[in-house]
């Protein structure tokens, strides 16, 4: 019930094209609709929305039914939370806000058991909570094997070192933070700026050198398109906005 591959991780290892969308909404019916949708992964927003374990735990429940792969975007990084998350059932963590090679550090240390990393073992729903007999080991390296580690690019200041920075073992994919990078930049209109878009390209290049999956954020299929072409694999929609443009899309219809 719990303990099953991530096909998320198996996609982006294979370099096919994934689609997700993050949500500041812990309604678990929300991640159970874009589930029916299609879409491969739901990403619990913990930086922007008000949001903590006790509430994602339903939201995970509503993803391991419509096979959507449930992640959760960090607020506080804190190596507890990371593992409280975990521990409810969460097959990666992005952390935003990524301003040193030493948080990337700590997220793997977080995420990992030993010896790859620190984590902590607990009786937990993730682990189907060890209810058979001798199943401990199995799936501590279950889970070393199928959780992702997903830091954000946000920060110009890091380009000079990415690459050695996300090559480390354990990092599976960066996302890219166009609207705070565009922000970082000094740029306040937004990521359109030639001079972010040229940024954005440096960045997914690095992350195709190092063997790592690109990510970044898309509001249109025509820009999820764009995104995949330029050599993004792991596109990500915000859930409120694509309902919000549906809405409006629907309204013109019926007056006409």
């Amino acid at each position: 019930m719990f303990i099953q591959p991530n096909r998320l991780k198996q996609k982006l290892k294979a370099g096919q094209p994934v689609y997700g969308v993050i949500s500041t909404s812990d309604d678990p019916q929300l991640a159970e609709l874009f589930g029916l949708a299609g879409f491969d992964y739901y990403l619990l927003d913990a930086e922007h929305g008000l949001i903590d374990p006790a509430q994602a735990v339903n939201v995970i429940r509503a993803c391991e039914r419509v096979n959507l792969t449930p992640l959760v975007r960090l607020g506080p990084k804190d190596p507890k939370l990371v593992l409280l998350y975990l521990d409810a059932g969460m097959m990666g963590v992005m952390m935003p806000d990524l301003r040193a090679a030493v948080e990337i550090e700590m997220l793997i240390a977080a995420v990992k058991y030993p010896p790859f990393g620190k984590r902590g073992v607990g009786i937990s729903r993730a682990s189907a909570y060890m209810a058979r007999s001798g199943e401990a080991p199995h799936y501590l390296a279950f889970a070393n094997e199928n959780t992702l580690v997903i830091p954000q690019f946000e920060d110009p200041s890091l380009l000079n070192n990415f690459e050695e920075m996300i090559s480390r073992p354990g990092v599976d994919a960066v996302m890219i933070g166009p609207r705070d990078l565009s922000l970082n930049m000094g740029f306040p209109d937004g990521p359109e700026h030639p001079e972010v878009q040229m940024m954005i390209d440096r960045v997914i290049a690095i992350c195709r050198q190092a063997g790592v999956a690109a990510g970044i954020t898309a509001a249109t299929c025509a820009d999820a398109e764009r995104q995949v072409t330029r050599g993004a694999t792991m596109i990500l929609g915000v859930a409120q906005l694509l309902i919000l443009h549906s809405a409006r899309a629907f309204l013109p219809g019926i007056a006409a």
